[in-house]
């Protein structure tokens, strides 16, 4: 696969400061340019000012300029502008209109998080120790941005945009509701779903394991309840464990660890699932707010331009 990740996402929001700290809290460090930034991929999450939240921008890496002319010449045969630069090119997706950009970079090499001792019934790995989950200390910092979930009214012409017009690859589906899809060895980097209104539903966080998961959720909720979601528990599509919190903007962050990697797209079988059966493999089930956020009622009517 040429392109090999999703580099960052560009968000609006009504109010960018109130945001901003909000993903401090969360685990992202300041960075030039007004940018947030993961331990790994760097300057991943911008803010900008907006009336009501929406996904702006989201940028794609590629290896080399061979991969930017390929990547216009497939938006172009969909009947799409294309804007050229000399490490990139870029066009307006047709149906939410955020611009996507696909941008030559250096491949992300992760520093390998330290294996984690488990014990087990007649398996002993961690012996007269406590379990370094629980003598951690600090705050979580998220090791890279992972990917995207995108409401769109039409998601058969935003999954064409992603697919035939990127390149990304389907991972997974369900079934009339919308796809998985993937720029890199990661189980997903976009998941497209059907929706009333153009939205941007959450952005995903990759932290080492299950702890920092536990660990970043229960600090940011101990003097803001308010903000969870759904978690903790495991995915079914993607297999990666989650728990989601909103951000003041009413976006959903998710922080995840052990996401499945298709490393061979021989030996991956994409699996077309109904229903909720893709969702959760166990956990607490999803409430009604996470399937249909709280203000799409709003997003639909421009009621949030009154506001």
């Amino acid at each position: 696969m040429t392109l090999h990740g999703l580099s960052s996402v560009t968000i609006g929001v009504p109010d960018p400061i109130a945001a901003r700290d909000y993903y401090t809290e969360f685990g992202l460090a300041p960075a030039a340019g007004g940018w947030l930034a993961t331990r790994d991929g760097g300057a991943q999450l911008r803010l900008v000012a907006a009336p009501a939240r929406r996904l702006a921008e989201l940028t794609v890496a590629a290896d080399d300029p061979d991969d930017l002319d390929s990547v216009a010449a497939r938006l172009r045969a969909l009947g799409l502008p294309v804007t050229p630069t000399a490490d990139s090119v870029s066009a307006v997706e047709p149906v939410a209109g955020f611009r996507a950009v696909v941008r030559i970079a250096t491949r992300l090499a992760q520093p390998q998080a330290p294996a984690i001792p488990y014990n087990g019934p007649g398996r002993i790995e961690r012996r007269d120790a406590r379990a370094p989950g629980v003598t951690r200390e600090g705050p979580v910092r998220p090791r890279k941005l992972g990917h995207a979930v995108l409401g769109s009214t039409d998601p058969e012409a935003t999954r064409r945009f992603f697919v035939e017009g990127l390149g990304f690859k389907v991972s997974d589906e369900i079934k009339g509701q919308g796809a998985f899809l993937r720029c890199s060895t990661d189980h997903h980097n976009v998941l497209v779903v059907r929706a009333p209104v153009n939205f941007l539903h959450h952005t995903s966080w990759q932290v080492d394991d299950v702890d920092e998961i536990g660990r970043g959720a229960t600090a940011m909720l101990t003097d803001h309840p308010e903000r969870h979601v759904w978690g903790l528990g495991r995915h079914h599509a993607g297999s990666n464990f989650f728990w989601y919190l909103k951000d003041p903007a009413g976006t959903f962050s998710e922080y995840y660890s052990d996401m499945d990697c298709i490393v061979d797209d021989q030996l991956w079988k994409p699996d077309v699932f109904d229903g909720a059966r893709g969702l959760l493999n166990w956990g607490p089930p999803p409430p009604p707010s996470f399937l249909r956020p709280d203000d799409l009622a709003a997003l639909m009517t421009g009621a949030h331009k009154a506001s």
